[in-house]
């Protein structure tokens, strides 16, 4: 089948639904194609699910050795991973490969079960290729999410198709002042399924939750996490509404006690400009709460990666996420710092073909250039031809 027709196919089933605002409820939506997912990874290796996958891997995969990178211990084969949020249960985490990416992050997970905020919670913003969520860190917690890890017999760290990550949230009824102990009891159990883990403490839709991002809290977090003995690669995820004094100084603390990474950005409070635009609720968007997601969010994660890298002189891998809906767009967050970049709400609004598309685009862009690996464009500021 051809991309166009692929395309075609993803525009009848869903392009109209996520072309409007009005409509079926958001999360309604991608609760049903989770479902579809959960099913298909549970019985992955069964003749008609199996031939399935492997018509999409063919469509979606790329696998060129140019893309392929290590990045803090582990085998990336391409540099696009799903940002967390998506699959917050893990029930996917057998079969995001398939779809052509290199790595899949997990969760939110919270030591406690939680059902998050009231509904509805998620709304699309299609005109503007964005979205608001005020989820509240929904998931079944770190026990359930282990069975239904063990459930779909994922092979172990290093031997995956698809690097797995975690992404670790405070449960809403822990005190802030017991944090370290909530996120230390989730990744004790979870560490030996995870090929990194990360720190989440810039949702704003937890209330205080941010204020974990302070220089004593993130360091008591970072010390808490690292002194578990089978600690994975840890990365901790910071706001993209931080000042650049606050990002520095996140930036030194996490790099003075060890950590191994950064995510930069999680959602926005700022509406940027469309704080007047009317939402599904009839309130504009000013007037909701909860993070902002999708386009308008393209040029703070650049400006976020760039500040990074310069302040580890490119010593620290970086993961790049937000507004990340074109090749273009990978490549300058690359190009920008990031050894590796995440999408979302960019592939619900263009469908499974962003994921190729992107892969195919950095790949010219390469030969363009003269790269020979991904690796040789990190930092290297090149811009898009």
């Amino acid at each position: 089948m051809s991309n166009n027709k692929k395309n075609d196919l993803y525009n009848i089933l869903l392009g109209q639904l996520l072309s409007q605002d009005e409509g079926i409820d958001a999360e309604i939506l991608t609760n049903s194609a989770l479902n579809a997912i959960k099913f298909a990874s549970l019985n992955r290796n069964f003749p008609i699910i199996s031939n399935i996958l492997l018509k999409a891997s063919n469509d979606f995969q790329r696998n060129s050795s140019s893309l392929s990178q290590i990045v803090f211990g582990s085998h990336f084969k391409n540099p696009i991973g799903l940002a967390a949020g998506f699959d917050k249960n893990g029930v996917g985490a057998g079969l995001w490969n398939y779809f052509g990416f290199g790595f899949a992050e997990l969760g939110t997970i919270t030591w406690h079960p939680q059902k998050g905020n009231p509904k509805p919670r998620l709304f699309r913003i299609a005109q503007e290729k964005a979205a608001l969520n005020r989820m509240g860190f929904n998931n079944e917690g770190a026990e359930k999410f282990l069975k239904t890890l063990e459930k779909q017999q994922i092979p172990a760290p290093g031997n995956r198709p698809c690097v797995l990550g975690i992404n670790l949230g405070k449960s809403k009824i822990t005190p802030l002042d017991e944090a370290h102990k909530d996120y230390s009891l989730s990744l004790k159990l979870l560490a030996p399924l995870s090929d990194y883990a990360v720190i989440n403490v810039s949702s704003p839709n937890t209330p205080g939750l941010r204020s974990l991002q302070g220089t004593q809290q993130i360091k008591k977090l970072i010390r808490t996490l690292k002194d578990i003995s089978n600690c994975p690669p840890l990365l901790v995820k910071i706001a993209p509404d931080l000042s650049n004094e606050e990002i520095d100084e996140i930036l030194r603390v996490a790099m003075e006690n060890g950590i191994d990474g950064i995510i930069a950005i999680n959602t926005s409070v700022n509406r940027f400009d469309l704080k007047h635009l009317k939402i599904k609720t009839g309130n504009t968007l000013g007037q909701e709460k909860g993070g902002l997601s999708g386009l308008p969010l393209q040029k703070r994660g650049l400006e976020v990666i760039r500040r990074l890298r310069i302040g580890t002189n490119n010593d620290l891998p970086l993961i790049g996420v937000g507004g990340i809906s074109s090749a273009r767009a990978a490549w300058e967050r690359i190009a920008a710092g990031a050894s590796l970049v995440q999408v979302y709400t960019g592939w619900i609004f263009e469908g499974p073909n962003l994921v190729p598309d992107i892969l195919d685009g950095l790949t010219l862009q390469m030969e363009k250039h003269g790269f020979r690996n991904i690796t040789e464009v990190i930092g290297s500021e090149e811009p898009w031809k």
